[in-house]
């Protein structure tokens, strides 16, 4: 009897090892259950109509789906909206998917979708993300399936914002209250909220119900790591499998790596500098035109960016809707720069350049040394980023002279950065032009994308002329990933973790 069962145990043992050592046991002991990100700060909501700053959107992304999102190539696609149709240029009618359900088994209907776009409109609600969506005047449920849109005349950008606006459970919303529903989100997304260790990680964990494509990881965690040093060593170390928040010089530590590798793309924000006309010496011009010749875009992207960065020509780039080939600004040309300077009679005047703290001071300065060369005393003015920022949306005569800026609408159309910087209802404008007020008006008034692009085709070509702005670099942003991760980087910077696969 004993060597009967030592027999049998040692077949059972040999056939344990011949299957662990198939193709399919060898898959699964090799698949990564854990993916790990390291961000620069955790998530101040995980509530999506809270905030939009980027270290919250990286985690509540892959909790919620929106009406329509973009894939890779920054096409707007299907998502909880299976198509829709204009009635008008003033309502939309969207279908919606029948198979979709929140993490707690709840249905999502129309009723949710209507209660979160009225959600997030709700002057009460105090949404910082409300500006985006304002030109929506209701949502209704015309059907289980069925969502109406209303808007305040035409609206080209409607599904370009709505690819940012999630839909949450109103009936969870409701029961738990603002507060504790941003505590613990409930959502439809590709993951599911498992906790929120404050200060530390959030926690995520695949939803196996989910009706679109699922996540590879079984879970995700989010940490909050702000010093950048330690992000690089976590992911030298293996402890980390995805970094953000690099810039060339930190990239260039993961050179020669043999675990870690670093990921980038062009993002729609524009570097920038921001010229008064309203302000001397700058009502003059000359002196704007000397300040575009005067600086060198190739050696700010390639000297001090690392070359991830491209030179612009406009303030566009090609993700937006809205950019138009062929639009050139004054080439480089110090010699002649200097000259306009004199002829204008301003050299020896001097010129406060505003900046604040979140800017890159190498480009200030750089832009500071070059503007410089033309004649001009340039002093770089810093301040705090509320005081830079309450100068800058003020009254155009009362608005710096000179000023660095970077901005982003995430919207990838024009109309959220030409609009807000150069309509001179924007508090943000020191131009007062009624053409180009009227082009712009009539381009975020229609549907017609043909007349959109004419009309913004004569307003970047005002701006490469009269030079209010002088747009300098598409900024890219660059991530620090494991070797081992697949990944393709997008220009609207989300981290869609079920669009992410590891190979070993």
């Amino acid at each position: 009897m004993t060597m009967i069962s030592a027999s049998r145990s040692i077949r059972f043992t040999l056939a344990g090892l011949l299957l662990a050592c198939s193709p399919l046991a060898l898959t699964a002991a090799l698949a990564k259950d854990q993916l790990v990100i390291d961000l620069t700060n955790e998530p101040s909501s995980l509530d999506p109509h809270k905030q939009w700053n980027p270290d919250s959107y990286y985690v509540y992304r892959n909790v919620f789906d929106n009406l329509v999102t973009r894939d890779d190539a920054g096409t707007i696609v299907p998502q909880i909206a299976t198509s829709w149709k204009y009635n008008s240029d003033e309502e939309v009618v969207f279908q919606l998917r029948e198979d979709v359900k929140f993490h707690d088994g709840t249905p999502l209907t129309a009723k949710d979708v209507a209660f979160s776009i009225n959600r997030i409109i709700n002057p009460a609600f105090a949404s910082p993300q409300l500006g985006q969506f304002n030109k929506i005047t209701s949502a209704t449920a015309t059907g289980d399936h069925e969502v109406t849109l209303k808007t305040n005349g035409a609206y080209p950008v409607l599904l370009a914002q709505l690819v940012k606006l999630s839909i949450v459970p109103q009936h969870a919303v409701e029961a738990k209250g603002d507060d504790a529903f941003n505590a613990a989100p409930v959502g439809s997304g590709p993951y599911k909220f498992v906790s929120w260790q404050k200060g530390v990680a959030v926690k995520l964990e695949r939803s196996a119900d989910y009706w679109g494509d699922k996540g590879e990881f079984a879970t995700a965690e989010f940490r909050a790591v702000p010093d950048a040093a330690t992000r690089i060593a976590n992911l030298k170390a293996g402890t980390t499998d995805l970094v953000v928040g690099l810039d060339a010089d930190l990239a260039s530590q993961i050179e020669g790596s043999d675990t870690a590798k670093t990921l980038s793309v062009l993002t729609e924000r524009i570097g920038y500098v921001k010229l008064n006309p309203n302000v001397a010496p700058f009502n003059d011009k000359r002196v704007r035109e000397a300040v575009a010749r005067a600086i060198d875009k190739d050696a700010i992207v390639n000297g001090l960016l690392g070359g991830v960065d491209k030179p612009a020509a406009q303030m566009a780039t090609p993700s937006h809707f809205g950019f138009v080939e062929g639009i050139k600004g004054y080439e480089y040309d110090p010699a002649e720069a200097k000259r306009l300077v004199g002829e204008a009679g301003a050299t020896g005047k001097a010129v406060a350049f505003a900046t604040a703290p979140a800017f890159d001071q190498r480009i200030v300065q750089a832009v500071a040394q070059m503007v410089g060369e033309t004649g001009l005393t340039v002093n770089i003015e810093m301040t705090d980023m509320a005081t830079y920022l309450k100068r800058a949306q003020s009254e155009p005569a009362s608005q710096p002279s000179i000023a660095f800026g970077r901005w982003s609408c995430a919207c990838q159309d024009v109309d959220g950065v030409l609009f807000p910087l150069l309509h001179s209802s924007s508090s943000w404008a020191s131009v007062s032009s009624p053409e180009i007020n009227k082009r712009l008006e009539d381009a975020r008034n229609t549907l017609d994308e043909k007349k959109r692009l004419e009309d913004y085709k004569a307003v970047s070509t005002f701006v490469a002329t009269e030079v209010p702005l002088v747009p300098l670099y598409e900024a890219a942003i660059i991530y620090g990933a494991a070797k081992n991760l697949e990944w393709k980087p997008t220009a609207n910077e989300s981290l869609f973790l079920n669009r992410m696969s590891w190979k070993d």
